[in-house]
């Protein structure tokens, strides 16, 4: 079998709030394999965006020990950190967080430009992926000019530019209407089906339901795991 994608052990984050440290998340252990799709449920307050913040490298945990693609990253300068996360994993949130300044071409285009890509390599890259989320006519349009569903087809498009080990979802369908709900649904599960390993945080159980795994977390601790129905 493959080395999992993703190793953490015993993985623990604090925070101080006044004197006394509060523990968002709580010794949770666990593996993800290549390929794998992975749906992270609980109630608001139980560790879920911090646990998706220390996969994604956008936070340091207090306690544990992280590895990607079997090389420990928690001993890693903030310069490696970004320059691991920029290769190695692509985001998609709920809020789409693009540049309300540039085209979809250029939102596209972002990480790459801080992975030092080349101009040309750049522009053929986004031109493709922005034909396979079907938003070729709107290459050129900006963020406000384009509905909710087709600015999480651009978030999609942006996080795969640089072939990353593992996409991160936060909550990808919550400012969706349900067709348009649906649609990014089976566009992950496409990708899914297509190799990716994703872990998606997300409150819709039917969501839930077309990935492989449930990881549940409450009050900070991981729950018995489970297959997704």
């Amino acid at each position: 079998m493959a080395d999992p994608i993703v190793r953490i052990e015993n993985l623990s984050r604090a925070y101080s709030k006044g004197v006394v440290p509060v523990a968002a998340l709580k010794g949770v252990s666990v593996e993800i394999n290549p390929g794998e799709y992975v749906a992270v449920m609980g109630p608001s307050g139980s560790g879920k965006s911090t646990l998706l913040n220390l996969l994604g490298l956008l936070d340091r945990p207090t306690e544990g020990h992280y590895f990607l693609g079997g090389q420990e990253v928690g001993s890693l300068d903030d310069d490696a950190r970004s320059r691991l996360r920029s290769r190695s994993i692509g985001f998609i949130f709920q809020s789409f967080n693009l540049f309300p300044q540039l085209d979809v071409a250029g939102n596209v285009e972002v990480p790459m430009i801080y992975a030092g890509i080349p101009a040309a390599e750049r522009h053929r890259r986004a031109a493709e992926l922005i034909e396979q989320v079907g938003l070729g006519p709107r290459r050129h349009h900006r963020p406000g000019q384009l509905s909710g569903g087709e600015m999480q087809r651009v978030a999609i498009a942006r996080s795969l530019v640089n072939d990353p080990l593992l996409l991160l979802a936060d909550e990808p369908t919550g400012n969706l209407d349900t067709a348009t709900a649906e649609v990014i649904a089976g566009m992950l599960e496409d990708l899914h089906n297509k190799g990716r390993t994703i872990v998606m945080v997300t409150h819709n159980p039917e969501l839930a339901k077309k990935t492989t795994r449930i990881l549940r977390l409450r009050d900070g601790g991981l729950l018995p795991q489970e297959a997704a129905a």
